[in-house]
């Protein structure tokens, strides 16, 4: 089969090609310009690339969430627009699962955080058994000191071989987890800690096989929380309903 795969839920824009379970292409960008700028031009530029006729692929994969709000809105109208008009599924990928299945077969537990603003991650927990990546606990929006202490209350069967981190919520946090976590941990380095669209590919062949995929009308981001915006439009509304029933 041959995939497209997309991921914008965070800082970074990548996307990518795979054919079974080949990467033909991939394009990652983690510079400034907005994925609106860039998410297009990059999928132009890998077709023209390797000669790539859209009508030949078989599902488009995208890092579904969660993640920024803003990312997953263009990633996910990107994969539904490409779904629409090829008439092909959409394979939804979780974001930090497709993280930590970049580092496949990893020893020891996988935890990838992305910083969620106010001092919390959205974070998942998994590790590799055998040639399968298992949830030990799904993602979630989660403060830091929350994940230490989730961390170190797990079972030193799981524990003991160390626990890798990655994602943009490490360079945010990593002194706090230093501070709070006494089990043996380390961070990713710059080839793997971050999002890219291979891995997202890879997985969704995984998903794809076993018949986890959608129409492309009927795919939605996984956000897990509200909006800032829509959290503040929430608490002005809140502070407003006390004063509906006064009278002057």
């Amino acid at each position: 089969m041959k995939l497209l795969a997309l991921d914008s839920s965070g800082l970074v824009a990548s996307a990518a090609v795979l054919e079974d379970e080949v990467l033909l292409a991939e394009y990652t960008v983690n510079y400034k310009k907005t994925h609106s700028q860039t998410l297009l031009p990059m999928l132009d530029e890998i077709a023209r690339m390797i000669e790539l006729d859209l009508s030949e692929v078989d599902a488009v994969a995208v890092a579904a969430g969660p993640g920024s709000f803003t990312g997953l809105r263009i990633g996910s109208a990107t994969a539904k627009g490409l779904g629409l008009a090829l008439g092909r599924p959409v394979i939804e990928v979780p974001t930090l699962a497709a993280m930590a299945y970049g580092l496949f077969g990893a020893a020891g537990l996988l935890c990838p955080i992305m910083d969620a603003r106010r001092s919390q991650v959205y974070s998942g927990i998994y590790r590799f058994e055998q040639a399968s990546l298992v949830t030990v606990r799904d993602q979630e929006p989660k403060a830091v000191s929350e994940l230490c202490a989730e961390l170190t209350a797990l079972p030193e069967e799981l524990t003991g071989k160390g626990i890798l981190f990655l994602g943009d919520g490490v360079p945010a946090y990593r002194d706090l987890i230093d501070r709070e976590l006494a089990l043996p941990h380390t961070y990713v380095p710059a080839h793997g800690n971050r999002q890219r669209a291979a891995a997202v590919g890879a997985l969704g062949e995984v998903y794809y096989a076993e018949g986890r995929f959608v129409k492309a009308e009927e795919h939605v981001p996984i956000y897990l929380r509200k909006s800032q915006a829509e959290q503040q439009r929430e608490e002005a509304l809140r502070k407003q309903a006390p004063l509906k029933g006064m009278t002057l």
